[in-house]
């Protein structure tokens, strides 16, 4: 029995990451193979330790009627081949792949299907997460590189008629390298993630200014005014992101900030660490933009001073917890109010040649109302912020000029775009 112990204990010296751990093996931990077991707890195991008595080939998920990307890529093999591991931080495929489980598709979107629990998750499970990156993304392999360009003074035009142009949108997320992402967080990591980033957000000075507004502590009068100012978000309900984890102990460290002129805007713990949006009514897109970049670029010399980071690498660009998100995160978009081209039956044709997408008013699913549409850069992995701008900018030229040439009755044959 000594041996046996002796055995125990040079194993746990080995694999415990913390003094808790070899306490416990000290004082009567039992341990089989390399999972030791105190008191009925769990408290380490291998990364390739079977979690399970059963082989993966019993734990294969049935997706025989899903419609999502993860599940046209995952195989018994590659299930087979990762779900024993599990990422520094713990998390394994099956919490990565849970939401598309759960969730077998959309009837109009094929959905990702999977998210990230932290920033190992797309390294540890690069088997799964390349092909359905891959596949989200249009063509992006595993060796390629992501472009960073966050510098405003490159867009050329931007300023559109607001006859046209109702409001002008860009947003995205930045995730706090170190830190859970949103589906695998717990508490103390979340109030974490709020602590750096409010902290930073307080060093923010001129237009940028602004204040926090925490979703547990708000007033009535607050949470009223930024439900009349659009700012708002709630508990998600959707179960895309509910079965991903991510409503857990709801409204804890979930908060907006915003400038004194109401656009520049932050959420902290919604569906990513942070969510950053500028915003303004109107056609000044070039503008938005500006403050978009000089806005991020302050957050990130803010945070780094406090000797935190943004996750990001070469191939991935910007780190967040959807494949749809990673590398720009970023989503310009506009309310385009076009009458005429919108009953056009080669709108949707036309949109597709500009790498353009289009939406209700109200986001996804939703209707136009008045003729007026959302219309958004459709990329957002392997081109660079400012090459996504000008897509959109060059794009609503193009759409508006349309939109005047079926105002007047004439034939837009000439100008219609070639397929990219």
């Amino acid at each position: 029995m000594a041996q046996r112990m002796a055995s125990i204990w040079s194993a746990a010296r080995s694999k415990a990451k913390n003094p808790l751990a070899l306490a416990a093996v000290a004082t009567g931990a039992v341990g089989f193979g390399l999972v030791t077991y105190y008191q009925g707890q769990r408290l380490f195991a291998d990364s390739d330790t079977p979690r399970s008595q059963f082989p993966p080939s019993a734990n294969f998920p049935d997706l025989s009627k899903h419609n999502n990307v993860m599940a046209s890529h995952l195989t018994p093999a590659v299930y087979g081949k990762l779900v024993h591991r599990k990422t520094p931080n713990g998390y394994t495929l099956d919490q990565c792949i849970q939401t598309g489980v759960d969730n077998p598709g959309h009837p109009f979107i094929k959905t990702v299907g999977m998210v990230a629990g932290d920033e190992e998750s797309y390294e540890i499970f690069k088997e799964i997460f390349d092909p359905v990156i891959d596949e989200r993304h249009g063509g992006y392999g595993p060796d390629d590189k992501h472009p960073t360009d966050l510098d405003a003074s490159k867009i050329k035009g931007g300023v559109f008629d607001p006859k046209y142009v109702l409001s002008s949108r860009v947003r995205t997320g930045r995730s706090v390298r170190g830190l859970s992402l949103p589906p695998a967080c717990d508490r103390a990591e979340r109030r974490m993630v709020e602590r750096v980033v409010v902290d930073a957000l307080n060093g923010l000075s001129g237009d940028l200014k602004g204040r926090y507004y925490p979703l547990s502590k708000m007033t009535d009068q607050e949470q009223q005014q930024l439900i009349d100012d659009h700012f708002l978000f709630d508990k998600p309900v959707s179960p895309l992101l509910t079965c991903s984890g991510m409503a857990r102990d709801w409204p804890d460290a979930r908060g907006i900030w915003h400038n004194e002129d109401k656009n520049f805007l932050i959420w902290v713990n919604e569906e990513d660490h942070t969510r950053v949006i500028s915003m303004e009514k109107g056609g000044n897109m070039k503008r938005v933009f500006e403050r978009f970049c000089r806005g991020l670029n302050n957050v990130e010399s803010l945070i780094k001073e406090k000797g935190w980071e943004f996750m990001w690498n070469e191939h991935l660009g910007y780190i967040l917890t959807c494949p749809s998100n990673l590398g720009t995160g970023l989503r310009a978009g506009v309310h385009l109010k076009i009458p005429h081209l919108s009953k056009d039956p080669r709108f949707g044709d036309i949109l597709k040649s500009l790498r353009l997408q289009k939406r209700g008013t109200g986001g996804v699913d939703t209707a136009a109302v008045g003729d007026t549409f959302d219309i958004s850069n459709n990329d957002r992995l392997g081109k660079s912020e400012v090459q996504l701008v000008q897509t959109l900018i060059d794009g609503l030229d193009l759409l508006i000029t349309i939109e005047k040439r079926l105002e007047k009755g004439r034939s837009i044959n000439d100008l219609l775009p070639t397929k990219k």
